[in-house]
């Protein structure tokens, strides 16, 4: 096995996990993307035909309890999923979710989420943000002092 960056934190090691997982069924992410300002998504995948889902990488009860802006990021996906490990208590989850069991090194959807697909504008302008902040982190991993 590959060995793990020592400064990843439990919610980052989930979020490497559900990216390979994706990456396997052709899906494209990004991690802490902002859809807009004040909303910070653990993840935004882009599928093969251009649906988008969010995922929020949950590492135990107090990080969801936590978390009371989940809600806003409906509106920014075609499908939602919470991203957690074995040892969480999943009766926490709504069931109206869509759910993944993850470690650093894979995945598995367990539930898909519930399809709400996203309107033509936004979809647009969620993709063109998506490709553009890829390209901004693609650039800046090149140059730096860019």
């Amino acid at each position: 096995m590959d060995e793990l960056p020592p400064f990843m934190q439990a919610g980052q090691l989930l979020a490497r996990g559900v990216c390979r997982h994706l990456l396997s069924h052709n899906f494209t992410s990004l991690e802490e993307f902002v859809p807009e300002r004040g909303k910070r998504v653990d993840v935004m995948a882009l599928g093969p035909k251009g649906e988008i889902w969010v995922i929020e990488c949950k590492s135990c009860r107090e990080d969801y309890m936590a978390d009371h802006k989940w809600r806003g990021y409906l509106e920014w996906c075609d499908r939602f999923f919470w991203a957690v490990d074995a040892q969480f208590p999943l009766e926490l989850l709504p069931d109206e979710t869509g759910l993944i069991m993850a470690d650093a090194y894979g995945a598995e959807v367990v539930r898909m989420g519930p399809e709400s697909k996203l309107a033509a504008a936004r979809r647009k302008k969620i993709t063109l943000k998506f490709a553009r902040d890829v390209a901004l982190r693609h650039q800046r991993l090149r140059d730096p002092r860019a």
